[in-house]
């Protein structure tokens, strides 16, 4: 069981890097600072397939985080 719960981590991982290099980058500069709480707490203005990618990017996320747990819980 810990070896397929690890050779499915790894391919969720690297999933997981390929879905963060695909997405575009959402600000420039110093604008990183001040506008994080406007990207946080305003209108999502992801569109299409930028909106795809961002919900499939957090699912995996979710997967690697459980994943993880799960790999750590079988090696004991």
């Amino acid at each position: 069981m810990h070896t397929f719960l690890s050779i499915v981590l790894i391919i969720v991982s690297v999933l997981m890097i390929v879905l963060v290099l695909l997405q575009s980058s959402k600000s420039n500069g110093l604008g990183a600072i001040s506008g994080g709480a406007e990207q946080l707490f305003g209108k999502q203005k992801a569109r299409g397939f930028e909106l795809v990618l961002q919900r499939i990017t957090v699912v995996v996320a979710i997967l690697f985080f459980i994943l993880t747990i799960a790999v750590t819980y079988f090696k004991l």
